[in-house]
């Protein structure tokens, strides 16, 4: 084993004697030692049940024969993290996860991982380190909180909560209304309640085989996840004996299911950068001859039906889709439909197959894959000339009336900016809100634009004006929105060149986004372009200097 380093032999006595400093028997010196890394919080709503799985991942790692040891990592809640300097925290700490996991792992040599998490960056950051350790792991996704409920009126904290501020500025509720929906949107711990960035993580975790059957869509406060809290701590122990490692399930393969999954379910934008980085963490990544590249969002993306329609788009929420047959019934519709979709074996020692053989289905929420909610994806990239590297739109959010627009351009260097602009009701129809220098570099950070993409669709917008930005978005974001704009405005890209005016031409079915200004005046424009720069020092000073482009995943 592994951990034989920190354990066998004389010369290991001093390491024997700080280890039974922590309370390990002499017995158990002979067991695998089995980490868990666990993102508990009290800041997070989406962690602060993790004491109680901590515990139920500790009984099953002992029930089959291995020493558990409970480690913590930092979590980011980009709801509270929003619309301030926080958020410019939330994407880079993804980063700094894998790179927790992966220090205390390899320092004190541990055998194998459960990694417990939830919420938006946690879930990747943890993906990461497991492909780049590649030893033993199974990630347990904390699961979604409950739908909120007020007045017979079901609430979530998007419609409930985000876009309520825009209904209340536009005097469309009440402030009564409006304090009875904060009190009633988030009603337990858990991951907000759609198919946001925490629930497509969780679901692209379980499509890849990283984590155990309906992990994803088990409620957070609900005894089934406990259950399945206590089997990952079993199956770790099995891992480590067979020597199943992340690498043999983190592939090239296993990657593309998730985007097709992805595209089939209109999940968030977030997952291509998220993806991208797991792959290259994998050393799958663009650089490689077979490699995982923003190619394979855009050749899938014109294959892939969206068959499931959650919350944003939809009213149906994560609740709904677990009773529904959740992950395995999607997986069983994919891999009987779409060839592209392949059948492999995860942390579950099992073949797809097996797992999905029997997966109940309720079709009124999981279509039958030749009877998609639209032909169209989930997800697009649109490239053009204000995106000659690609950026990203969740079509699934998108009225279909709206596949193509054409604007006016309102141009803001920042989201404070735009949101004064909403707030001060300067934005009508036909307008397109341009926010720059917030993509990875130029944030720093690539803070979510979910503050004012929800005021505009609170204030009635949501199909007559658009929004684009080298930022990017919440999983619970809908509307006209276009993020991920590469080269980003700090780069130098034409996003730094649009003015106030300008026309901007979105169009969803060609999969292009254009600034309707010749080259010549663009050049001009160029030539006189002093890009706006924020100084950042500390951990962000160190991140804007080592952070490539959101095409690339946002890695470091």
């Amino acid at each position: 084993m592994r951990s034989d380093d920190i354990k066998k032999g004389i010369a290991k006595t001093p390491h024997r004697s700080l280890l039974m400093a922590t309370g390990v028997s002499k017995k158990n010196m002979n067991v695998p030692f089995i980490g868990i890394a666990s993102s508990f919080s009290d800041l997070v709503p989406g962690h602060i049940g993790l004491r109680d799985l901590e515990r139920q991942i500790e009984k099953g790692i002992h029930s089959a024969g291995g020493q558990a040891f409970i480690f913590g990592v930092p979590a980011v809640c980009d709801g509270i993290a929003m619309g301030h300097d926080g958020m410019r925290y939330s994407l880079p700490s993804r980063d700094l996860i894998a790179d927790c996991v992966e220090t205390v792992a390899n320092a004190h040599r541990l055998d194998g991982l459960v990694l417990l998490s939830n919420c938006d960056k946690i879930t990747p950051g943890m993906l990461i380190a497991a492909a780049r350790i590649n030893i033993p792991c199974i990630i347990v996704t904390a699961g979604p909180m409950l739908d909120g409920e007020s007045k017979c009126e079901k609430l979530t904290m998007i419609k409930g909560a985000f876009e309520a501020v825009g209904k209340y500025r536009s005097g469309v509720i009440t402030e009564e209304r409006l304090l009875e929906l904060e009190e009633a949107s988030c009603p337990s711990a858990g991951a907000c309640q759609g198919l946001y960035t925490a629930n497509t993580m969780a679901c692209l975790t379980e499509v890849m085989g990283m984590s155990l059957p309906h992990c994803a869509t088990a409620a957070a406060v609900s005894s089934e996840k406990r259950r399945i809290a206590f089997e990952s701590g079993m199956q770790i122990v099995e891992l480590v004996k067979c020597g199943k490692c992340p690498l043999d399930i983190i592939t090239r393969d296993s990657l593309r299911n998730a985007i097709i999954a992805d595209l089939g379910m209109g999940g968030s934008t977030n997952s291509f950068l998220h993806i991208l980085a797991i792959a290259n963490a994998a050393g799958i990544g663009d650089d490689k001859k077979d490699g995982i590249s923003l190619n394979d969002f855009e050749e899938l993306s014109h294959k892939i039906h969206q068959f499931v329609k959650l919350e944003p788009s939809n009213d149906i929420t994560m609740t709904q889709f677990h009773q529904a047959g959740g992950v395995c019934a999607v997986l069983k519709e994919l891999l009987h439909s779409v060839p592209e979709f392949k059948e492999l074996e995860g942390v579950a020692l099992t073949k797809t197959s097996n797992i999905v053989e029997n997966a109940y289905s309720d079709k009124s929420v999981i279509h039958d894959y030749n009877e998609p909610f639209t032909t169209k994806p989930g997800l697009g990239i649109l490239y053009g000339n204000i995106a000659p590297e690609g950026s990203v739109i969740k079509i699934s959010a998108v009225d279909e009336s709206c596949y193509e627009f054409t604007g006016t351009a309102k141009t803001f260097d920042s989201e404070e900016d735009a949101m004064k602009a909403l707030e001060g009701d300067k934005i009508k129809e036909g307008d397109v809100v341009v926010i720059r220098y917030e993509g990875p570099k130029g944030g720093p950070g690539m803070r979510e634009m979910l503050a004012p993409t929800s005021l505009l669709v609170g204030k009635g917008l949501g199909t007559k004006a658009a929004l684009i930005t080298d930022g990017r978005f919440s999983g619970g974001t809908r509307g006209i929105c276009v993020g991920h704009i590469c080269p980003e405005a700090a780069n130098g890209g034409t996003i730094a060149l649009i003015q106030d005016g300008d026309k901007i031409k979105i169009d969803i079915n060609k999969r292009t986004l254009d600034l309707m200004v010749d080259k010549k005046t663009l050049e001009e424009r160029r030539k006189n372009l002093k890009p706006y720069q924020i100084k950042q020092s500390g951990f962000l000073g160190k991140y804007a200097k080592t952070v490539c482009d959101a095409s690339h995943g946002a890695i470091v």
